[in-house]
């Protein structure tokens, strides 16, 4: 009986790649804090309990190399930086507003 080889796909699928630009684990909190407003880095920090600040810093990092949100450094001191989403990121609203409404929905709060 002849074997079938199996080869591998070497195209990643459209939900890999649009998990690779908000997938990290604070990214959606992240894109969250922002929806409002303009926020400086410690305001972002101080949002967002259990995120540390070299996490944050490559969050926003990634998030800035995807387009997803702007970083703004004035010339002051100690340097003032801020963070807006682009239209990019905005356009992501309501999907986490969604994904929001379903954890809320379905996500056992015992798990936490």
């Amino acid at each position: 009986m002849p074997t079938k080889k199996i080869t591998k796909n070497t195209e990643r699928c459209a939900l890999q790649e649009i998990l690779g630009v908000i997938g990290g684990k604070w990214s959606m909190s992240i894109i969250y804090a922002l929806s409002h407003r303009t926020m400086r880095f410690s305001e972002i920090e101080r949002m967002i309990p259990g995120i540390n600040t070299r996490m944050l810093v490559k969050e926003l990092k990634n998030m800035e190399n995807n387009g997803i949100v702007t970083r703004e450094v004035f010339a002051t001191v100690p340097p003032t930086v801020e963070y807006t989403l682009t239209a990019k990121g905005k356009k992501l609203n309501p999907i986490i507003d969604e994904l929001y409404k379903w954890g809320e929905e379905y996500v056992d709060k015992s798990m936490s």
